[in-house]
């Protein structure tokens, strides 16, 4: 039986830095992730291309654990782009639009789910968002919000400032029964707790590899739903995204049945290499293993949070609306200020939504968060 607080000691020496609590915006990697570019780095080192069937070997099993990881019918489904603003954009750009029609957005988002429908404008396609502060519930709010133009909902899984989690499996199937199609971000969520596109009826999911999955930047999976992929109208093209894609001669080319369609040139083997391994890791542990101890974190922020009168908690504590994102702020202080004192003094973290915001991970010790919080009371912010 794996040793899992061993385990994830030997994988993150970064500890032995850092308070690192800084996971919603770039993660560090896994030992195996700088293993695996090493791996690669001395394969083109000492053959080049010589061997190359065995570096695109690394991408097949890429597909394979990203399918396992979302619970896709199919590596089909899946490809593999830059970033999630990609992603997102393959949907925006290349969805059947109507004029008179509408999508539905939160008022929190990050701008990679905002700028890309509001882009739309020139279609006649309009944005509605959501007040999600005021709701009594964010998924009714959305639900309410949709009517007889509408034909996407796009969410973030966890929002990025405030770290408000949302019940994908109710949105999902209200989607699902009202043909509205259902757009994921996942970046703030995937990696910190499981997403089943099949159980949670999403037809279009996105996220970067660099946070809450532990890899690099660069690289990010996009999953759509069978029934959608050749109904987006592409809108990239190159030898990559066609059926026989290894035929250079062939001249009455077709675009790839799979998700390769959208991937119009040559992959990014780096990342390829360092998210699989990456993705090993979470895996291996298991994602209800890593949920479960990233609650745990978020709770003990919590906890020791309302325990100082000086700090005044922002995210939402009720279960079921938090992941791995905790925002609050010093009372009667400037939380920039306080934000670079607490960077002067060793905690990585980030200032967002006007309140300072730690994301640890399942690997942080709990005493090293301890310590995090007792510095947000004592550094001096003037």
């Amino acid at each position: 039986m794996t040793d899992i607080d061993a385990l994830l000691a030997a994988e993150f020496p970064v500890e032995d830095q850092h308070r690192y609590l800084n996971h919603a915006a770039v993660a560090p990697w896994p030992r195996r992730t700088g293993a695996a570019v090493n791996e690669l780095a001395t394969e083109m080192i000492q053959h080049g291309a010589a061997r190359y069937p065995r570096v695109m070997q690394r991408e097949t099993l890429l597909r394979d654990q990203i399918r396992e990881f979302i619970n896709a019918p199919s590596s089909d489904d899946v490809a593999l782009l830059k970033n999630t603003s990609e992603g997102l954009s393959v949907v925006a750009r290349g969805f059947p639009w109507q004029p008179g029609d509408n999508v539905v957005i939160g008022d929190e988002e990050f701008p990679s789910n905002r700028i890309v429908w509001e882009s739309l404008q020139d279609q006649g396609v309009t944005v509605k968002q959501v007040n999600l502060q005021v709701a009594e519930s964010p998924e009714a709010a959305y639900i309410d919000a949709c009517d007889s133009n509408t034909r996407i909902i796009s969410v973030s899984s966890v929002q990025y400032a405030s770290g408000l989690r949302l019940d994908l499996a109710a949105l999902g199937a209200h989607c699902r029964a009202a043909d509205i199609a259902f757009c994921v971000d996942g970046i703030q969520g995937l990696g910190a707790f499981p997403h089943d596109v099949q159980a949670m009826n999403i037809d279009f999911l996105v996220a970067d590899a660099h946070k809450w999955l532990l890899g690099p930047e660069g690289l990010a999976l996009f999953y759509c739903r069978d029934a959608w992929r050749e109904r987006l109208q592409l809108q990239q093209f190159g030898w990559h995204m066609v059926e026989d894609p290894y035929d250079f001669d062939r001249k009455d080319w077709q675009p790839a049945h799979s998700a390769q369609r959208f991937e119009c040139g040559t992959q990014n083997t780096l990342g390829i290499f360092a998210m699989s391994a990456s993705l090993s890791l979470l895996l291996e542990i298991g994602m209800s293993e890593v949920e479960r101890r990233i609650l745990a974190r978020s709770e003990h922020l919590f906890e020791a949070i309302a325990a100082r009168p000086e700090l005044e908690l922002l995210s939402a504590r009720e279960p079921g609306r938090y992941a791995g994102i905790v925002q609050f702020r010093r009372r009667e202080k400037d939380q920039e200020k306080v934000f670079e004192a607490l960077g002067q003094a060793g905690v990585v973290c980030a200032f967002r939504g006007g309140g300072l915001r730690y994301s640890p991970h399942c690997y942080n010790r709990m005493e090293l968060l301890d310590e995090a919080v007792e510095l947000a009371v004592k550094v001096d912010s003037r």
